[in-house]
C-alpha cells in the first residue's frame, strides 16, 4: 500500500528522486513513461515531468478515447483487459513501465506486450513494491525489471 507515500509530500518527493536517480543512471535516453492503471497514474506523470519526458496511460478496457489497442490476460481470479491508445508511442520509442506494486506480473506483462504491438522499445519495468514469493518477475521473460522495495 503506498498510500502513506502519497499522503506525505517529503516521503513522496524522495520517493521520486529514488526513481529518478535509478532511471537517469541506467537510461541515457528515455522517450515515454507509461503508467499502469491506477497506481503507475500517480507515479508516472511526477516521474515524466522530472526526465522531461511524455506520460501515456495504460487503462481498464473502455476508459481511453479514440482508436486503442487491447489484451485480455489472466488475474488470479479472472480475466481483465487492458488498453492503450493506438497513436500513445511511435515505432522505436524508448519507454518505462510504471506501477506501485509487481505482484503475480500478468498486469505488468499485458502492459508489455500492449507497447511490443505498438513497436515501442521497453527499457525496463519499475515498480515501487516487489511481492518476491508470488514471482512476477519471471512473467516479464528477458524484459529488465526493477523494484526498489522488495518481499517475500
Amino acid at each position: 500500500d503506498i498510500s502513506p507515500l502519497l499522503k506525505d509530500p517529503v516521503a513522496f518527493k524522495a520517493l521520486i528522486d529514488l526513481l529518478e536517480d535509478h532511471l537517469r543512471a541506467s537510461f541515457p535516453k528515455i522517450d515515454v513513461i507509461a503508467g499502469l492503471d491506477s497506481r503507475g497514474f500517480l507515479i508516472g506523470p511526477s516521474l515524466a515531468q522530472r526526465l522531461g519526458v511524455g506520460f501515456v496511460l495504460i487503462r481498464k478496457k473502455g476508459k481511453l478515447p479514440g482508436p486503442t489497442e487491447s489484451i485480455s490476460y489472466a488475474l488470479e481470479y479472472g480475466k481483465a483487459e487492458l488498453e492503450i491508445q493506438s497513436d500513445a508511442v511511435e515505432a522505436g520509442q524508448k519507454v518505462v513501465i510504471v506501477d506501485d506494486l509487481l505482484a503475480t506480473g500478468g498486469t505488468m506483462r499485458a502492459a508489455c506486450e500492449l507497447l511490443v504491438r505498438l513497436k515501442a522499445d521497453i527499457l525496463e519495468c519499475l515498480v515501487v513494491i516487489e511481492l518476491k514469493a508470488l514471482g512476477g518477475a519471471a512473467k516479464l521473460e528477458a524484459i529488465p525489471f526493477h523494484s526498489l522495495l522488495q518481499y517475500d
